[in-house]
Parts: C-alpha cells; structure tokens; sequence
C-alpha cells in the first residue's frame, strides 16, 4: 500500500474525533460488546483525563494525539502529548535530559506516546485491524517526523507491547526494556490453590499477613458497577490525596477525574474499600480489561498491619480468580510484590532522539541496561515464592 496516501493529523482534544471512531483503533475487540483488551487507550479514560484537567494546560502533559487517515477513514491513532517535565511516566529519562541539558541542549519539550499516570503494559500505536503494518509505519513516521520538524529533543512511547518495540526498532526506534512485578492466573480455583503453588513458608506468611489485615477491626469491600457511589469516590479522594502528597508532591489526577470516570467507566472499575465503625480507612482502585485487572491507586487515613497487602494484591488476586482474569499488573516498582506472588516481567518502551551523538549514547546505554534487567529478573525470578524441584522446599 503507497505511504503516500495516508494523512497524518494531530488533534488538540479528544472532542474532534468520535468515541467510535477512535476505538474503532483502540479496541476494536469490544465492538460487538465486552471489555477492551485495555480500558486505558480508549476514548472514555483519555477523555476522563482531559475533561477534568488531569491534562492539558498547566500540567505538562499537553494533548497532541496523532491521528491516520486512509481515503478519510481512520486507520492508526496514538495519545500522544508534548511534555515539559519527566513526571508521570514510571519508566524515565530524568538521566536522559539531565545528560542532555549539562551538554547544553534543550531537553524540553519533547514528545511522549503514553497514557499519562499510568504504567500499564498495552498498545500505544493503535491501528484498525487489517491495517497493521501501513498504520503503525504511519504513525511513527508521523511522530518522528512531527518532533523533527518542531526540533524537540525527543519522542517516547513507553509501555508499549513487545511486538510494537520489535517493529519499532525495526523501523529505526530505540528498544528499551524494564521491569514489574506480574501476577498470573495458573487456572487456580480459588486463592487456596495459588496458595498451593506457594513454598510452605511464603504459603504461611501470606495466610499470616492475610489474617493480620483482616483484624484491622472492619469490612472490606469489592465494588464495581452499579455498586459505586458517590461518597466512594470521596472517600478515595481523601485516601488518594495522601498517597500522593507523599509520593509525588502533589497527586497527578483531579478530583473531578472520579466523578467523570464514576459516570463513563463503572463497569471498567474495581474498587477495594475498607471500613471500620461504618468509616472508609483505606482503597485501592483497580482497572478491568479483558484478560487483566490493573491494580492503580491504594491510600488510607488509618495505618493498619499488612492492609495494603491485603487491599493491593490478596483481594487483587481474589478478584482476577473469581472473574477468569489471566493476570493482575500491580503497578511499578516493588520487589515486595515478589513473596506475595507476583513474579518478574519484562516491560517495553521505544525512544526516537534527534540529536546523533546523543542517541548514539543512549543505544549503547539501553544494550547495558536490558543486560543487567534481563541477570536481575532471572535472580528474582529464582528467589520467587513458588515451589522448586527441591523436595525440602515442597515439605
């Protein structure tokens, strides 16, 4: 198919293009009904993100999504944003444009294909089915092309599937690869078989920890649907507003971002709720596709024993088995996640950098570093709480 007849475009907001049109990209699987593979790149949580302020201006995250047209249909669309800062990205360059500012260059604004806040693995150049290749050829050139004509020092799309960093390193992007902490659904029937996969002592610590949380003096809840209400998300509000205070400064999402999302998203919700004398102490807000739950958002206004390992991945785990999900991403970072069952996984990102000497760097930086990641997940891997073939481990 001639490159040619593509046009490239970038909107400014999610209102130019229709709900439909744009998922007909990003989750072209829900189309006759169902969960998106990822409710991350569709319209209503990109929309959620701009109609309450999350993004836009002020933010540093200013919306530039690229869009692909063939014959004025849409075949590829991105979320793409012109970024003043590094924060929010969870796998970052802040070495990158410190490196790259000490040289004398301007680091930003550059370009970054992502879902703002958000760590989760999933498509980020989303193409229609059957425009696979002339659709993502469309769009990197497009974004390549956009960050060198405005003579940005860079373009990022992080989190990324592994195929589309196979093809964009084929296509002359720079393949970076990281790490989190995956949970995966070996068919368990329910928690107790997990737990039977477990080394003896990693099974008694988590019935342990289990039971700790579980004496905080309270309720716990798992909401979804038509289950969440109002004063849910002010409670969380409350609870969100610490942990980000703590880990960020400031939190990321405004409080009007659950308010939309309570009304555009419920179905495409999980919360976990704990209550104590009729009072909500603590949450953690999870995502449901498909096939994953993505574990996003935890706080609380009273410290518990072991709760947020309970609300954060024992109910997290719970909830995958009882809906037949094959996996929970619980967020970044976290060696601590690995006793409680979630195991080492790879994650993708490409990098475009305008600057030749520069880039140059960077390749032979991410080579080192997709080395010492790939040593690091077969060592933690092997610390892992699962049984090994060694009969004292299974006693």
């Amino acid at each position: 198919m001639d490159q040619t007849q593509v046009e490239v475009r970038i909107l400014s907001s999610l209102s130019q293009i229709s709900a439909a049109d744009w998922d007909s990209c990003a989750c072209p699987e829900a189309a006759e009904g169902g969960r998106p593979l990822d409710p991350f790149t569709t319209h209503r949580f990109l929309m959620a993100l701009e109609e309450s302020g999350s993004v836009g201006r002020g933010t540093g995250w200013q919306p530039q999504y690229l869009t692909a047209y063939l014959d004025g249909m849409l075949i590829g669309a991105a979320p793409m944003y012109a970024k003043s800062h590094s924060q929010g990205e969870y796998i970052f360059d802040h070495s990158w444009a410190h490196a790259y500012e000490s040289a004398g260059g301007r680091y930003y604004p550059k370009l970054q294909i992502a879902v703002p806040f958000t760590p989760a693995t999933g498509r980020r150049f989303l193409v229609r089915p059957g425009y696979d290749v002339v659709g993502m050829s469309a769009l990197v050139q497009g974004a390549v092309q956009l960050a060198a004509e405005n003579q940005v020092s860079s373009l990022h799309a992080t989190f990324c599937t592994e195929a589309e960093a196979l093809a964009g390193a084929q296509m002359g992007l720079m393949h970076r690869q990281s790490q989190q902490f995956h949970w995966l659904n070996e068919d368990y029937a329910d928690f107790d078989g997990f737990l039977a996969a477990l080394s003896s002592r990693k099974r008694k610590n988590i019935r342990k920890e289990r039971k700790q949380a579980t004496a905080f003096g309270g309720q716990i809840h798992t909401l979804t649907g038509d289950d969440l209400r109002p004063e849910h998300w002010d409670a969380f509000w409350r609870f969100y507003q610490d942990t980000g205070a703590r880990k960020w400064g400031a939190p990321y999402l405004t409080r009007q971002f659950f308010d939309i999302a309570h009304e555009t998203m419920a179905e495409d919700m999980a919360l976990v709720i704990a209550e104590r004398n009729g009072y909500p102490v603590a949450g953690a807000l999870n995502f449901i596709g498909r096939e994953t739950l993505y574990g996003r958002y935890w706080g609380c206004v009273e410290h518990h024993p072991c709760l947020h390992f309970e609300l954060c991945y024992y109910r997290a785990i719970d909830f995958a088995i009882a809906q037949g999900l094959i996996r929970v991403e619980a967020g970044a970072q976290g060696e601590h996640k690995l006793a409680r069952g979630y195991l080492p996984t790879l994650t993708h990102s490409v990098h475009w950098v305008g600057d030749a000497g520069f880039a140059d760097a960077i390749r032979k930086y991410l080579d080192a570093e997709a080395q010492a990641v790939g040593e690091e997940i077969e060592i933690l891997t092997d610390y892992g709480p699962f049984k090994k073939a060694n009969p004292e481990e299974q006693q």
